[in-house]
């Protein structure tokens, strides 16, 4: 764990982060989260609140929610010194939100409740999975071309992955480790090694790439495909070698356009919005909710 005096700010009011490296996952302050939600005049008052809720989710049977919570030491506001403190991840922290009885948490409430229905209808209508990606991505502000050669990637991505199910590759741990071969094999670099490269945390690594990392990486996972589908692999290690060889492919793919245009293909530059913490970025959806629902009659008549 590291990062472990990092300020995220919500409305102004601090909230103590801490970043795990190796797990890629953020992890708030949770008394920090409570204050600031039930607008506590200070640090007691949000410890007492906090306690109350803990003793209020074991009762309703959240017992794992409160087991896998983690305890961090994060520097108190008020005498500099390192304390133990209750943390946790994005999805622990968005279900402790759910059982605070405040006006300030019904915008995570209400961009819960869409997110739950918009799965739901993804998994009725698949089609609209790429619609919301298409409508997310413009709405970041990439160019069409950029967005069209993403979603292409996603494609040539699903296709890679079905081709490990197919071999009885492991979803999880198995997966990041192929991808780790074919991205240092073309890349010359690790996932890792490459997110820090563009400043990445959390962020996804191939929304940060330019058009021509972008090609050069569904070059190494469509090659990887293409050989798997040849040789039929039965056990990991063989779908090792794979991946080398499909991240091979690519990688003398880059180096021969390297040598042509005198510049490197791999860039530094990212489009990531670094360092904002969650709880902005979910109240901004929510806020998009609400001024989408104002301007419904205006929507329609531009969309015609």
């Amino acid at each position: 764990m590291s990062d472990n005096n990092k300020i995220q700010l919500y409305e102004a009011q601090p909230i103590r982060t801490a970043w795990d490296e190796e797990r890629e996952e953020w992890y708030f302050s949770v008394v920090d989260v409570v204050g600031v939600l039930t607008e506590q005049p200070d640090q007691r008052g949000a410890s007492n609140y906090w306690a109350k809720l803990k003793q209020r989710l074991k009762e309703e049977g959240a017992d794992q929610l409160l087991t896998n919570c983690q305890q961090l030491k994060m520097k108190s506001p008020k005498d500099g010194k390192r304390y133990l403190t209750d943390v946790a991840n994005t999805e622990q922290l968005l279900r402790i939100i759910q059982a605070i009885p405040s006006p300030k948490a019904e915008p995570f409430k209400l961009w819960l409740a869409r997110v739950g229905t918009e799965r739901i209808e993804e998994t009725i209508d698949p089609e609209q999975a790429i619609d919301r990606a298409l409508e997310t991505y413009q709405k970041k502000g990439y160019s069409d071309e950029w967005i069209h050669q993403r979603i292409l990637s996603i494609r040539v991505r699903n296709a890679l992955t079905d081709e490990w199910k197919k071999s009885g590759v492991q979803q999880g741990r198995e997966y990041a480790i192929l991808t780790d071969e074919i991205t240092k094999a073309w890349s010359g670099m690790s996932t890792r090694q490459y997110k820090n490269l563009k400043g990445l945390k959390k962020e996804n690594l191939r929304d940060n790439m330019s058009d021509m990392e972008l090609i050069l990486n569904m070059l190494a996972e469509s090659t990887s495909t293409e050989i798997s589908k040849q040789q039929n692999p039965t056990s990991f290690s063989e779908n090792m070698q794979i991946a080398k060889s499909g991240g091979e492919a690519a990688g003398e793919a880059r180096k021969a356009v390297e040598a042509r245009t005198g510049v490197p293909v791999i860039t530094s530059q990212n489009a990531a919005q670094l360092n904002a913490v969650v709880t902005n970025m979910i109240e901004g959806i929510a806020n998009l909710d609400t001024d989408s629902s104002v301007d419904a009659s205006t929507t329609d008549t531009q969309e015609e």
